[in-house]
């Protein structure tokens, strides 16, 4: 059974997409989608955690809905109403 939702994704293009989501019931992985595994280096010490996708979901399963158009060129260069630096600098501060 397919659990949707929409999502908005970036790359390769801005579009929203429907995707699968982890199944909330599952015994596995508790509705996370994956299970966790901490790990240690050669002294004993935490050196990180990997991380095993659960197969009550499939993360890479999508479906295109809508392009989205790409934003203006004058919103991608980070301007702002405030000033240079996005803050004002006029009283009251």
């Amino acid at each position: 059974m397919l659990r949707l939702r929409i999502q908005v994704t970036c790359w390769p293009r801005y579009a929203l997409v429907l995707t699968d989501t982890p199944d909330p019931a599952c015994t596995t992985c508790e509705g996370g989608g994956g299970i966790k595994h901490d790990y240690g280096d050669h002294n004993g010490e935490y050196a990180g955690t990997d991380w095993e996708p659960c197969t009550c979901w499939n993360e890479q399963r999508r479906w295109l809905l809508l392009p989205l158009p790409h934003r203006p060129r004058w919103l991608r260069r980070g301007f702002h109403s405030w000033g240079p630096s996005g803050y004002s600098d006029e009283p009251p501060f």
